[in-house]
């Protein structure tokens, strides 16, 4: 038997390779245990500086850049990953372009990144820039995986046996093929040596400042907003068990926030040296995405139209559409604080750590948790979860956390910022910065209690998606290729 045959026997046992998919599931779900932990370790050092306990690997500023990368990186492009290689296969009726190895090598070349990014930043390399990042080799070896994913991707699009290419993919496209070159584009400098990590970037001054937010914004646009959508369009129509509300909408919502994302990137630096054309520029566009983000919230929840009585019954659909309430709460927030206006009293205060964590906890990990309830049992060939009652105390342990955190991070930043710009009868400053510290103290304290009971519930879906799996096998088999399906494999 030569080795394309070999292949279509191994593709008659397994139409899709669902391997590697259960690979990410599970890099997700500990990645996601790990970046909240780190998350609430941070917030307690905030409020009690004592916790650095002077050493220099549990330092906030090593910390932090930790917890942003597993919560953003591992967590979320684990769960990107994973489900863009779930839906490509299942709306294309094709196997992964590439074969199996070069699928696990994409996974495995994910996570050695993960690792060596985190350990650079607690051993103190990075570039110390706005989205801190690890040594110049380490982007290297990402690159390397990053286009060998979109190799397969793509491949798998272009031998699809569906003629038509389904919303979710568009959008999954869209994320990984501007994060490549936002994250080639971003990192171009000239390294020290070929064995130091110290590289010096080809941009300086406002130029390098606009580059940083040309990546850091689309980051957001791209890898945490499109990758994510691409989830909604798929997984809500698959629980609801109902069809996409409006395809059209859809089209319109992709076209729409595609071009007017890549412009909005100067509305992070108002007031600053960049040019204010450039800062108008970034927020007019900016304002303008609440059509298509609004349009695509309106398209997600009236999926549910008939069908909302399965919020009821299907924690993880209640995570997947409480979700899309928070995408759309922090797609108006957003444009609301790139106001110039706004963006005077908001800028350098907490008032936008809230409105990260808002998009982050309430859209990034509760899309990503829904998705998760649904893959694993159909993964595992489970009939359901292992606990039901489990899911929903998640549900609502995760939504109270996320509550404290975000209020408790709005009045802290408003706080900060009414206190940093008064003035007394003379003219002086009002208010020292300490002042200002000591005043959002009880703020942090209540930030980092709603970080905890994010954790504790992300531990409770841990549990359960352990016990679903060691659970008996209840759903059958995977269905077979036809003779000659496996004669199209093998080249036949």
């Amino acid at each position: 038997m030569n080795d394309a045959a070999g292949a279509a026997l191994q593709t008659a046992v397994e139409p899709y390779n669902e391997a590697v998919v259960r690979k990410f599931t599970i890099a997700a779900v500990f990645w996601a245990v790990v970046a909240f932990a780190v998350g609430v370790y941070i917030a307690s050092e905030l409020a009690w500086p004592a916790l650095n306990f002077g050493l220099p690997w549990l330092n906030f500023g090593r910390l932090r850049p930790v917890h942003t990368s597993a919560a953003i990186f591992a967590f979320g492009g684990s769960a990107l990953l994973g489900t863009s290689m779930y839906v490509v296969q299942r709306t294309c009726k094709a196997r992964l372009f590439g074969g199996d190895a070069l699928a696990d090598f994409i996974f495995w070349g994910y996570q050695f990144f993960i690792v060596m990014a985190a350990l650079s930043y607690v051993m103190g390399f990075s570039k110390s820039r706005e989205y801190a990042e690890p040594e110049w080799h380490i982007d290297l070896w990402l690159a390397l995986v990053w286009v060998l994913y979109a190799v397969v991707f793509v491949g798998t699009l272009l031998k699809r046996r569906e003629p038509h290419i389904y919303v979710a993919n568009w959008f999954y496209l869209a994320f990984i093929l501007t994060i490549a070159v936002l994250h080639i584009g971003n990192n171009l400098g000239v390294p020290v040596s070929a064995y130091g990590a110290k590289s010096y970037s080809l941009f300086s001054g406002a130029q390098d400042a606009l580059i940083q937010w040309w990546y850091g914004h689309n980051a957001v646009g791209f890898f945490l907003t499109a990758g994510f959508l691409g989830m909604m369009y798929y997984f809500i129509p698959k629980a609801a068990n109902r069809p996409i509300y409006s395809y059209r909408l859809s089209v319109v919502h992709f076209w729409s926030l595609i071009f007017l994302y890549i412009w909005a990137g100067p509305h992070h630096l108002h007031w600053t040296a960049l040019p204010d054309w450039a800062q108008t520029l970034g927020m007019v566009f900016s304002i303008m995405l609440w059509m298509p983000s609004w349009g695509g919230m309106i398209n997600g929840l009236m999926t549910l139209s008939g069908a909302w009585d399965k919020l009821r019954t299907d924690p993880g659909l209640r995570f997947s559409v409480t979700a899309v309430g928070f995408y759309g709460m922090s797609t108006f927030e957003g444009p609301v604080m790139s106001i110039r206006t706004v963006n005077a009293l908001s800028h350098y205060t907490d008032w936008t750590i809230g409105h990260v964590h808002s998009g982050a906890l309430g859209w990034v990990a509760f899309i990503s948790f829904g998705a998760i309830y649904y893959l694993v049992p159909v993964l595992w060939r489970r009939n359901g979860l292992y606990s039901v009652r489990l899911c929903a105390w998640h549900y609502w342990i995760s939504t109270l956390g996320i509550v404290l955190y975000i209020v408790s991070m709005w009045v802290a930043g408003i706080m900060e910022g009414l206190m940093w710009r008064a003035y007394d009868a003379n003219g002086f400053l009002q208010y020292s910065f300490v002042e200002s510290v000591v005043a959002v103290h009880p703020f942090f304290v209540i930030r980092m209690l709603g970080g905890l009971l994010f954790l504790t519930g992300a531990l409770l879906m841990a549990y359960n998606l352990i016990m679903t799996v060691r659970s008996p096998r209840t759903a059958p088999a995977p269905e077979r290729l036809s003779a000659g399906m496996v004669a199209v494999a093998a080249g036949g």
